[in-house]
């Protein structure tokens, strides 16, 4: 379960490596990573649980009356950068908020919301969820002012190599620095399209996955940054080659037993992972608005660049939602293949795991593997297979969600409505403007 630190470490901690400022890390309801930063003298402070902050200036969190929160540090998650300066170094510490009462989390939290969500599966007996995530992201020049453009930094294709990948060099660094901050990194390498990359790294139960992936943004753009390149984790940037995807493998354990895997099953699947996957299968269309929640996201989710948008699974082809990967024992997963790394992890995690505990619950029927390519099959064919298909806009995905009561509650009230507000205004603003490609299209033909 990785460190375990006490108060009395953590001081030790900060002086031994001559740390001079901490950053009380914690993520908004649309998954941006925010921080209050406090020199290394009011340490004692944050953990002693007594740093404030303005709630009502978070994106999702509270109404100016009820505005003030508090920052429970995470002791264990405590992590120095490994860039500093000649004052000294930064660490970080990811945190839970409580309200003003000091007593109660903050409803709208999405680490409490996952937190919650993992609460339920404990009841039901699981002891962990564990995530690996993979997410993919691009590499973009900058202009001579330092903004991103769209030129790629390469012409490099899947697992490339140098001098074709011009990104190798950025690529490594980014590998070596999360290292050195802790992360176990499985596979790094070119991904299909041009200037696309990605970095697995290794497992972890869903909290400590979650706040690996907002540090690993973090580090990517970070590093990217000094290499004269722009990351960016927007699912689809480019018209015409495949879009980023965040795949997410996970499964439940029991201890140290995998609860998905049976090896009397001929795919060595569990009756509880066959109830979980039929859960993630019921619940796709409803999730889609939080695993995939911008506008752009539905721009990667069409047929042709190996991303899904039919709601089946296989053990076999690449082309549906959920793949079951081959290896097995303790190893066993499902892999859920539409999230994006736009997603705020926290939430992705915890709808995901709700759909799968309502498929445990419920004793939902597992439907049948598809294992032909989907993209091949016509409307019929699909339909006689029992087919469904995602969401094709954050609209359509928005009102899935809304009447998909397990969604609902796993998110609880506050996240929901806030949620659906803004992302309403998001999908209205890009609904009223005149695009490109309209004016190239009706400008001098009407």
């Amino acid at each position: 379960m990785g460190k375990r630190y006490s108060k009395e470490d953590i001081r030790q901690l900060a002086q031994d490596e001559n740390v001079k400022y901490i950053r009380l890390v914690f993520t908004d309801l649309l998954g941006m990573i925010k921080n209050v930063e406090i020199p290394v003298s009011q340490l004692d402070k944050a953990l002693d649980n007594k740093m404030m902050f303005d709630g009502s200036s978070i994106e999702g969190f509270v109404r100016i009356e009820e505005s003030d929160m508090y920052l429970y540090p995470d002791l264990d998650t405590w992590m120095v950068f490994p860039w500093g300066n000649e004052y000294g170094k930064v660490a970080m510490m990811f945190c839970d908020v409580y309200l003003s009462d000091g007593v109660t989390p903050f409803p709208g939290d999405p680490r409490v919301i996952l937190k919650r969500t993992l609460k339920e599966a404990e009841e039901l007996g699981f002891t962990a969820m564990n995530v690996g995530p993979e997410p993919e992201f691009f590499l973009f020049k900058l202009d001579e002012k330092g903004e991103p453009t769209l030129d790629l930094n390469d012409k490099g294709g899947y697992f490339d190599f140098a001098p074709l990948d011009l990104g190798e060099n950025c690529r490594r660094d980014i590998v070596l620095t999360l290292e050195k901050m802790g992360f176990e990194i499985e596979a790094s390498h070119h991904e299909v399209a041009p200037g696309q990359h990605e970095i697995d790294f290794k497992y972890a139960d869903a909290v400590k996955a979650a706040d690996q992936i907002q540090i690993f943004k973090l580090v990517v753009k970070t590093i990217a940054r000094q290499h004269g390149l722009h990351a960016t984790f927007m699912p689809k940037p480019i018209f015409g080659i495949s879009g980023s995807g965040m795949h997410c493998h996970q499964s439940l354990f029991k201890g140290k037993e995998n609860a998905f895997y049976d090896e009397s099953d001929e795919l060595g699947l569990s009756v509880t992972a066959k109830k979980y996957l039929a859960g993630i299968m019921k619940h796709a269309r409803g999730f889609s608005a939080i695993t995939n929640p911008l506008v752009n996201s539905y721009k990667r989710l069409v047929p042709g660049y190996e991303a899904p948008c039919y709601v089946a699974w296989s053990a076999k082809n690449r082309s549906p939602l959920v793949r079951v990967p081959s290896s097995r024992g303790l190893s066993t997963r499902i892999e859920v293949r539409n999230p994006d790394p736009a997603a705020n992890p926290y939430l992705a995690l915890a709808v995901m795991l709700a759909a799968g505990l309502d498929g445990i619950k419920n004793n939902l029927e597992c439907p049948k593997p598809t294992d032909r390519n989907i993209y091949v099959m016509n409307e019929l064919e699909r339909e006689e297979e029992g087919i469904g298909t995602l969401p094709s806009t954050l609209k359509e995905a928005i009102d899935c969600m809304k009447n998909d009561p397990i969604i609902v509650k796993a998110l609880g009230e506050h996240a929901f409505v806030n949620f659906v507000e803004a992302k309403e205004i998001e999908w209205d603003m890009f609904r009223l403007q005149i695009h490109g490609w309209e004016k190239e299209q009706y400008m001098s033909s009407y």
